[in-house]
């Protein structure tokens, strides 16, 4: 019990700091030498740290969840390290009840020196620092490069990164972090919560119910001793979904750092392999709900763990919430698959918080239910309702399934879903299950009945829902599923003629023809670039401002920003008018020629892709890798205003064109 207390309590303090991390850099380096002798001189580095803030010491106990700061020396001239770098600053060192380990750290202020014999004439150093710097809230990941020569008064001269092939200047390093729009997250955990109550509705799950509280009642005379025993059900049950996750998550952190684990993610949501691989996983458990086979765990492994749950005390409930978890796998598993893979597409912890909300609502009725039993006779009893769910179940998931597919066919420009041919196997799919739940439709295993009003409405919902996608085959926006449909761009036949009206400006709104025009389009008809070298050209040719849109064929948030706020009036004319536009894809997966291959400022990678190369740019220009993230230049490629990410308010992001377009005016005249 107290094992899974400090889990759940580690995970969730994991989960608050993902949730509100934000870009900062809460610490200044000053780097320096002094010479000590005639063949000696010492680097001194320190940090100013921000209040309510620290860094960790080099070496930390093990058991620590922290990354210490390390120093790396990649290049030594004419000299040659003395001993290691010394800690100068006290180190606090405090006990860590998540990690159960002393951590120690330095706040306000750390120093560390090391010393260098000099072995030739001209003694140089160039390296870099990392380190984790956090507070109570958050945690960032930073890095500082720094390149020394002891014969020029030994100031610290920071080097800058090799530039991008699109001739970018780059800023002073600092930290990198992955950040996720509150809002869009909170979507995702509600999502989450919704499909966790949805699956206790599942013939799987639901029949569960009555059989594992009474598990809790049995014999049992002290009430205090079964509702902590239930408690515990309950959080096994999270657990059981969550602890897996995390463990994956941590492993890849810990291995190779954030970008790894990222890197991981962006391959799951944006690669062929596996979204064909979930597509196809979705389409078999679609026809399992449907009645054509059923999908089950091998029964050996189910009877082992439902023999171990009749033991007595904390084995036997840890035991009954396994065999709960392994007997509704074949309803929750595409659900989880479902919020898992969509999670990946945000921030590296989502796939942890969204877990967590989702076996937490999983879960919460079986606890609930074992403190209060007189809810059972509440309660409806298991019938062809059930069914009735699974079928329904069936449908939705060869409509969320579709997603996948979508997603590899817009990477990699096959051309074969576009928006129509995707909409009308969506009017087919939900029109078919609007006959269902009318009763005009019978299923394998489903029998005619009279239609309850409770199916009648939503049977008559989703019917409207139909009548609402038909419009769409013809150009509509469709604005509520902007997020889930390929783009308007994509489709064949559009009777709203945006692009029609606006083809005249074509010569006028770009300076020569884009590169990538023939895989890569704007929506609303816009005209511009998607190689960022080209576009700060024209804006230079033009004397304009540059509007970047960093954005993904597989990004959700990018999609219902373009039907939601681009769509508005005030935002296209000024973007038409006032900006040279340029949209940076960072999934595609379009090959580069080798003339075009950037070797990474930040990692030292080579990048051969259209995607690879913008991300990679994204992450050292402006230190971020989300996306949707708009950002607003002038003609020296310099930031105009912070830039601005996932916002649906369209009077701000009127601001912030205006505000840039105002800065440029400034410095401009």
């Amino acid at each position: 019990m107290k094992f899974i207390k400090q889990t759940l309590s580690a995970i969730f303090a994991f989960c608050t700091i993902a949730v509100n991390a934000q870009i900062q850099n809460p610490v200044k380096w000053n780097i320096s030498s002094q010479k000590l002798s005639d063949t000696e001189y010492q680097i001194d580095f320190k940090a100013q740290i921000d209040a309510n803030w620290h860094i960790f010491a080099q070496y930390l106990p093990k058991g620590n969840y922290s990354l210490p700061t390390s120093f790396t020396f990649e290049q030594l001239t004419d000299v040659e390290r003395v001993d290691t770098v010394r800690e100068l600053s006290k180190v606090t060192e405090e006990n860590d009840e998540y990690a159960g380990a002393v951590v120690r750290f330095f706040s306000r202020e750390a120093h560390f020196a090391q010393t260098f014999k000099v072995t030739g004439p001209a003694p140089a150093v160039s390296g870099k620092i990392e380190y984790q710097a956090c507070s109570d809230e958050q945690c960032v990941m930073g890095d500082k490069e720094f390149s020394l020569s002891f014969l020029d008064g030994g100031q610290s001269a920071v080097p800058a990164p090799a530039e991008p092939s699109d001739g970018a200047k780059l800023t002073e390093s600092e930290p990198v972090v992955h950040t996720a729009n509150s809002n869009s997250l909170w979507k995702v955990i509600l999502e989450a919560i919704l499909w966790g109550f949805a699956a206790l509705l599942t013939p799987c799950v639901f029949p569960m119910v009555p059989m594992t509280v009474s598990f809790f009642l049995k014999n049992e005379q002290n009430k205090g001793r079964s509702r902590s025993m239930a408690t515990t059900f309950g959080l096994s049950i999270v657990a059981l979904y969550t602890i897996p996750i995390a463990i994956i998550i941590f492993a890849t952190y810990l291995i190779g750092g954030q970008s790894v684990t990222a890197d991981i993610f962006n391959w799951l949501s944006t690669h062929w392999l596996p979204n064909v691989l979930f597509f196809i996983i979705f389409m078999v458990f679609a026809a399992s709900f449907l009645g054509a086979f059923e999908i089950v765990l091998p029964s050996s492994l189910i009877n082992k763990a439902d023999s171990n749950s009749n033991k007595g005390g904390l084995v036997g409930v840890l035991f009954m919430a396994l065999t709960l978890v392994l007997v509704s796998f074949s309803c929750t598993g595409p659900i989880v698959g479902t919020i898992l893979v969509k999670s990946t597409q945000g921030d590296i912890w989502e796939p942890i918080i969204t877990m967590l909300a989702f076996s937490a609502a999983f879960a919460l009725p079986f606890t609930l239910l074992a403190f209060f039993p007189s809810w059972l006779t509440k309660l409806p009893k298991s019938g062809s309702w059930l069914n009735t769910v699974k079928v329904t179940l069936g449908f939705i998931e060869i409509a969320l399934g579709l997603k996948f597919l979508s997603v590899a066919d817009q990477t990699y420009h096959w051309g074969i879903l576009d928006r129509e041919v995707y909409l009308a196997i969506w009017i087919a799919d939900f029109s078919l299950l609007a006959l269902f739940l009318l009763g005009k439709l019978q299923v394998w295993g489903t029998k005619h009945r009279p239609v309850r009003v409770l199916r009648l409405l939503l049977g008559m919902l989703t019917l409207a829902f139909v009548i609402y996608l038909i419009p769409g085959m013809w150009g509509a926006p469709l604005k509520a599923l902007s997020g889930y449909l390929p783009p308007q761009t994509t489709i064949d036949f559009d009777l709203s003629a945006k692009t029609a009206a606006v083809a005249d400006d074509y010569e006028s709104a770009i300076c020569e023809t884009p590169k990538y025009a023939d895989l890569l389009h704007l929506p609303h008809g816009l005209q511009g670039y998607f190689n960022y070298n080209q576009a700060l050209a024209c804006a230079k040719e033009q004397g304009k401002p540059l509007f970047i849109d960093f954005t993904g064929h597989g990004c959700v948030n990018c999609r219902e920003m373009e039907a939601r706020v681009w769509s508005d009036a005030e935002v296209l004319d000024r973007l038409r008018n006032d900006y040279i536009v340029v949209a940076l894809y960072v999934d595609d997966k379009t090959m580069l020629p080798e003339s075009e291959w950037v070797t990474s400022a930040y990692d030292g990678k080579v990048k051969k892709s259209i995607g690879k190369v913008n991300a990679d740019f994204q992450i050292s220009r402006f230190k971020i890798n989300a996306q949707p993230y708009y950002c607003l230049l002038d003609t020296d490629g310099q930031l105009l205003v912070p830039p601005m990410g996932y916002n649906l308010n369209v009077s701000e992001f009127v601001d912030f064109l205006d505000e840039g377009i105002d800065k440029f005016k400034k410095i401009s005249e």
